[in-house]
């Protein structure tokens, strides 16, 4: 029997979450050499939410973290055909406002790759090897230990349920992150999402609707419909058979209290919030089905966590940094989360030169609490600000797509301007060089921590 196959008492890396960040990074520490296992609180791998899209930067990660990351995507996305991504005037009904973009951004070297997000995570999870995932376990606490202790203790209540032991607790448990609880503390504003007052309306219409409405064209890519108070997304997944809906619209009210932040509404709705528009997008509304997914959109802006390390535990994806959908960029950060932790995490073990468990369990040398400690801090040190700031500028993007933007406002050449720049600063950005920073960083630190227990 595998170590997969057996209960999984004594680890390298405990991993809080089995979406697609949990995943990606087991998927990445398997193909580094180190035990890990997965504990998610469904009942099997489950992903909410329709379309996903990936950067060039997202899926080089995913090809240095583990090829079959990449090959998976691969086999179920979808390319953008045209070499622009173009911007629509949405509102106004001029004839011209129809017929030609306001304005358009080239493709060049900034391609996304779509999927539905469930059809990754099924392809993904077929990678992983028997038994390296255990359900119906949600996270209730976790205790780090004092520098003596060799592994950090994870708390899954259960009948007969241990504690699991690892080396590091990896919290990839989404925008509602009990990991992030614990970790900055329960009363603590960082711990918790905050509503960006603007809501997501998402549905998919098959492909040949969609091209009666938007014509060929227009269907079969990406499109961006701006205007008041709200814009629309469409671009095709399911292997172009699908077009995927997204109409974000603001909400100035605060979101009610104890009140769930996922549901569905009626497509009234959506055509009352959108009543004068222009015909086009109002024909692409009455496609929609009745009932469509709504969301509140929550994100981490307004009260930002000080940080995504402490100890030998770390969060990683939305538990770190949940974002608005606005720049599309929320799940290729996740991927650089990945890469950077794994990257980082195999070159401790690397440099101690001894598994973090693998080849003896807990007395067997053990890692000690302080480098592992070093290596997610080094992990934070490259992720913290970076992942930051596009939480913060994919609010402004929104605001920028909705002409609310005080810089832009509905001036067609601001628009672009604001989106381009911003655009280049997730593209434009060197992995290898985030790796190489996170590789010095890790030795600085395990130098201070030996300085310091010397």
């Amino acid at each position: 029997m595998s170590d997969y196959q057996k209960q999984p008492h004594d680890l390298d890396v405990a991993i809080v979450g089995g979406g697609i960040v949990g995943v990606v990074i087991a998927l990445g520490l398997l193909h580094h050499g180190m035990r890990v296992h997965i504990f998610e609180q469904a009942s099997d791998f489950h992903e909410i939410g329709a379309g996903l899209a990936f950067t060039g930067v997202s899926r080089e990660c995913m090809r240095q973290l583990n090829p079959a990351i990449l090959d998976a995507l691969g086999r179920i996305s979808n390319k953008n055909r045209h070499p622009y991504y173009r911007y629509w005037d949405g509102y106004n009904k001029a004839p011209s406002a129809r017929e030609k973009p306001l304005f358009e951004l080239s493709m060049d070297g900034m391609d996304f790759w779509a999927c539905l997000r469930t059809d990754l995570l099924k392809e993904m999870a077929a990678e992983l090897p028997a038994g390296v995932a255990t359900f119906d376990k949600q996270l209730a606490d976790y205790e780090d230990g004092e520098n003596g202790e060799t592994k950090a203790a994870v708390d899954f209540p259960c009948v007969r349920s241990p504690l699991i032991l690892a080396y590091a607790v990896v919290g990839c448990d989404g925008i509602k992150s009990r990991t992030r609880q614990v970790l900055l503390g329960a009363r603590n504003p960082q711990a918790y999402s905050s509503y960006s007052h603007k809501v997501a309306y998402r549905a998919v219409v098959p492909m040949s609707k969609g091209i009666d409405v938007l014509g060929e064209d227009k269907a079969n890519n990406q499109c961006l419909f701006m205007g008041p108070d709200a814009h629309v997304l469409t671009y095709p997944i399911a292997n172009y058979t699908l077009v995927n809906v997204v109409i974000v619209v603001s909400d100035p009210s605060p979101w009610p209290e104890n009140t769930h932040t996922t549901g569905t509404s009626d497509r009234t709705e959506v055509e009352n919030a959108l009543i004068d528009w222009a015909p086009p997008v109002r024909n692409l509304l009455a496609l929609l089905p009745d009932n469509l997914n709504k969301w509140a959109l929550f994100d981490m802006a307004s009260n930002p966590a000080s940080t995504y390390a402490l100890g030998r535990v770390c969060l990683a994806g939305d538990a770190a940094h949940a974002s608005s959908p606005h720049h599309g960029a929320g799940a290729s950060m996740g991927m650089e989360d990945g890469l950077a932790l794994v990257k980082i995490l195999d070159a401790l073990r690397r440099k101690e030169n001894r598994p973090m468990g693998a080849d003896g369990g807990v007395g067997a040398n053990p890692v000690p609490k302080s480098s592992i400690n070093a290596a997610l801090q080094a992990y934070n040190y490259v992720r913290l600000g970076r992942t930051q700031w596009v939480v913060n500028s994919s609010r402004e993007t929104g605001d920028v797509y909705q002409w609310a933007y005080p810089a832009s406002e509905h001036d067609a050449r601001k628009c672009k301007a604001e989106i381009e720049k911003r655009t280049r600063i997730i593209w434009d950005f060197d992995v290898d060089k985030m790796v190489a920073t996170a590789r010095t960083e890790l030795e600085r630190r395990l130098i201070c921590a030996h300085n310091y227990e010397d």
